[in-house]
């Protein structure tokens, strides 16, 4: 007899300003889910959030490019009925029929802890991470106390709560020039400005103001941009994949929106070029970084590495993006697991953690 499917919802989109990173995401994701394994149920949390309970389309998301796109944009409108337009609460209703919820959303109202919340309200099983490691994850100033509290290197930084603070005096000359000036609780580096005089720190700050009221601004730290990928599979085993170095153009100072989404000439190189000592250092480190932000599932851990060898926490993302282009599908596959099986790895673990899938211990 063959084995049932497990039921699976893919939620997207959201209210952030990370709308279009998390379709793309999903369409990666409905592209290489196995129908063979899974009854595929795609919801759009739209960006005034109406929620809409839509229809597989695999041939079409299988094709990708714009017609993928196209059809997550216009909420399952391309050639078919209107998806449903729903309450959140009978959205949530639907999804509790499914065996486990798969959210692709990225930035607030998706991956800060809000929606997690909602799941588990609701008894909902769901991928990745939890409430409390998702909102730890986001808010950029509580991820350095946790991290720095387990012994993590994290970079300096000042953080402004009020439209009036500003950068004193003796911060300035502390920090030193350039300073990163950033939203504390956004991702896809929007917001994110490099301030070389500090003249032009109030235009980054009214930037990074428009996408939070809480900014950061941090030293620079000289070096390499290095990322790990960590994940947990059915069991509790905590791996960590090869490292990724992110080679920009010389038109980026630093990695922004541009550079991650839309320019051709950025190169993820993986396995980066790192010394196998420092390579080792940093596996143990972004293991203890998942296991102090009490993660599940995944985390991705952003790393400078240093002319002296010294490595730094940047920032963590607790559902980095899964684009085509995105590092952390990038380092598993360069791990040896594709795109594919590490959907169904993070899927396991979910249905392992919430007592619905047995693991069987490897023989002695």
């Amino acid at each position: 007899m063959a084995e049932a499917k497990i039921a699976l919802a893919v939620v997207f989109g959201g209210r952030s300003g990370e709308h279009e990173v998390s379709c793309k995401s999903a369409a990666s994701i409905l592209a290489h889910l196995d129908r063979g394994r899974y009854d595929v149920l795609p919801v759009k949390i739209c960006r005034d959030g109406r929620w809409v309970v839509g229809e597989d389309a695999p041939e079409v998301f299988q094709r990708g490019g714009d017609e993928a796109l196209a059809l997550l944009d216009s909420g399952f409108r391309s050639g078919r009925e209107a998806g449903v337009m729903s309450s959140m609460a009978a959205a949530v209703a639907r999804l509790s029929t499914v065996d486990v919820v798969f959210p692709a959303l990225h930035g607030p109202q998706g991956e800060d802890g809000t929606l997690q919340a909602v799941f588990e309200m609701a008894g909902t099983v769901f991928v990745g991470n939890g409430v409390l490691a998702s909102a730890l994850g986001m808010d950029k100033e509580f991820t350095k106390k946790v991290l720095a509290s387990a012994g993590l290197a994290v970079a300096d930084g000042v953080v402004l709560r009020e439209a009036t603070d500003d950068v004193t005096p003796a911060e300035r000359e502390r920090l030193g020039l350039p300073v990163f000036v950033k939203p504390s609780r956004a991702g896809s580096s929007l917001g994110v400005s490099k301030v070389d005089d500090w003249d032009e720190l109030p235009a980054a700050l009214a930037l990074a103001r428009a996408s939070d009221t809480k900014v950061l601004v941090e030293a620079s730290v000289p070096g390499r941009e290095i990322d790990v990928g960590v994940l947990e599979r059915p069991g509790g085993e905590i791996e960590a994949s090869p490292p990724l170095e992110i080679l920009t153009t010389n038109d980026h100072g630093f990695f922004d929106y541009t550079a991650k989404y839309t320019d051709a000439q950025t190169v993820l190189d993986v396995p980066a070029k790192v010394d196998p000592a420092i390579v080792a250092r940093l596996h143990e480190e972004a293991a203890r970084a998942f296991r102090a932000l009490d993660c599940s599932g995944l985390l991705r851990v952003d790393f400078f590495v240093t002319p002296d060898g010294d490595t730094v926490v940047n920032e963590v993302n607790t559902f980095p993006g899964f684009t085509r282009a995105s590092q952390y599908p990038a380092m598993w596959s360069a791990a040896g697991l594709e795109y594919g099986a590490l959907l169904d790895v993070l899927i396991d673990t979910a249905l392992w953690r919430a007592g619905l899938l047995a693991v069987t211990p490897d023989p002695v």
